[in-house]
């Protein structure tokens, strides 16, 4: 073999990952609707950080671009079911994905998807990527956003034991909705999403990021014409105290990978799974 075709057979092998003992790191990013180019730069990305899960939300139809250029990395993918719209990826380069098709909205279900990861030390988390529409055209404004929402809010209660796996539970994705108190204050949400934000607590599943960063302003989608910062993106955990760390990567935003920041974080597993 030439040193060409050496050369050659190291682009594709995948680069090497390693979990961490009792720990899974998640990362989730809007992809923003990526065409085949972007796609495999953004793949490429996520690559090169250090995520065991990634979350991937505004995945276009059928997905084939990020699905296959993750798959060149060692991920296996999982995405929800084909819609007609965005879809939510879920892909994993540590232990084995069995899909959780039970976990499933009644209501543009394509835009979750859920996983069991099964872990090579027995113990087993789920992971559940969401993207919630935008507020939609005129003729349909927040309906889709609402239904959406509320089919959410009713998995969210019965949600661990539909997994029924030993560790945390995380879910994670786009939002499109921001807490109470968010700043700067935007006149634009109603009471209803500020509800659905709220739906996560009353679930049992904490923000990560408040629970590390309980005054830090910081967003992750600026509107184009006001430049105000907004803090889409998400990631709440049961129970919030198994995340160690959590944070917003801006990179993705800032280089043009995609318009919105990734948020990453660590999860510790419980000291009897291991």
């Amino acid at each position: 073999m030439s040193g060409d075709d050496r050369r050659q057979l190291s682009l594709l092998q995948p680069r090497e990952h390693h979990a961490r003992p009792g720990q899974v790191r998640v990362l989730t990013l809007n992809v923003q609707h990526a065409n085949l180019a972007r796609s495999r730069r953004q793949a490429d990305w996520l690559a090169a950080q250090d995520a065991d899960v990634v979350v991937l939300t505004e995945v276009t139809p059928g997905a084939h671009a990020i699905t296959q250029a993750l798959g060149e990395h060692g991920f296996s993918v999982h995405l929800g079911d084909g819609g007609a719209d965005y879809l939510t990826v879920v892909a994993s380069r540590i232990g084995k994905q069995d899909p959780a098709p039970q976990i499933r909205p009644g209501y543009l279900p394509h835009r979750c998807a859920a996983i069991r990861l099964h872990l090579d030390d027995g113990s087993s988390v789920g992971v559940v990527g969401l993207y919630v529409p935008s507020r939609g055209p005129q003729e349909r404004r927040n309906v889709d956003k609402r239904l959406f929402q509320d089919a959410v809010a009713e998995l969210l209660p019965a949600l661990a034991d539909d997994l029924a796996v030993t560790g945390p539970v995380v879910i994670a994705g786009d939002l499109n909705v921001v807490e109470r108190g968010h700043q700067p204050h935007h006149a634009v949400f109603g009471k209803w999403e500020y509800t659905f934000y709220d739906a996560f607590a009353a679930a049992g599943y904490g923000d990560a990021f408040r629970r590390h960063h309980p005054d830090l302003v910081d967003h992750s989608w600026y509107g184009r014409r006001s430049g105000e910062g907004y803090r889409f993106d998400h990631l709440f955990c049961s129970p919030v105290g198994a995340v160690v760390d959590c944070r917003y990567v801006h990179e993705p935003r800032t280089s043009g990978l995609s318009d919105h920041a990734a948020m990453i974080a660590t999860i510790t597993l419980p000291t009897g799974t291991l």
